[in-house]
């Protein structure tokens, strides 16, 4: 029974609160140091910011080809490849060129100079076939300017 009252936490409330009611001019600035470093490690402590170190990612790598292919088989794969890459773009000009004819029809049926308007549009897309060679062109003359640096930078 005396190890109980000794952790009751009742008395010295009830003592903290006697002192506290009495008249003292010092009491609340003596209440607001005494709460004053409390607050101040509860400030800095909730404006911190820790974020954990992110997990390392676990890689797995799926393959869908055989790495022990020949070069045979490497190349028939990539002429099979080509030959659907050439039917999709095939198929894409097919629909650019049917969507054409419907707007051609269109603009005649609402009495618009449509040869004049095809004309201006074949115009428009030779300009950006050109400017993407050219793009391409420079591409490719940048690529080759920076192979002859590196390599002339490995030479020495």
């Amino acid at each position: 029974m005396l190890t109980h009252s000794r952790f009751n936490p009742a008395p010295g409330l009830a003592d903290f609160w006697n002192e506290f009611r009495r008249p003292n001019p010092y009491r609340w600035p003596i209440l607001v140091l005494s709460i004053m470093p409390v607050a101040v490690i509860l400030y800095w402590a909730m404006g911190t910011t820790v974020y954990k170190d992110p997990e390392r990612p676990t890689i797995t790598y799926i393959t869908t080809v055989d790495p022990a292919r020949s070069d045979a088989e490497i190349a028939a794969e990539n002429l099979a490849n080509q030959e659907v890459k050439d039917l999709r773009a095939a198929e894409l000009a097919r629909i650019a060129q049917r969507k054409r004819e419907m707007y051609k029809a269109l603009g005649a049926a609402a009495g618009m100079d449509v040869d004049a308007i095809e004309r201006k549009a074949d115009a428009e897309r030779a300009a950006e076939k050109a400017a993407r060679a050219k793009r391409r062109e420079e591409l490719l003359q940048q690529a080759d300017r920076s192979a002859d640096t590196s390599s002339e930078g490995a030479d020495q």
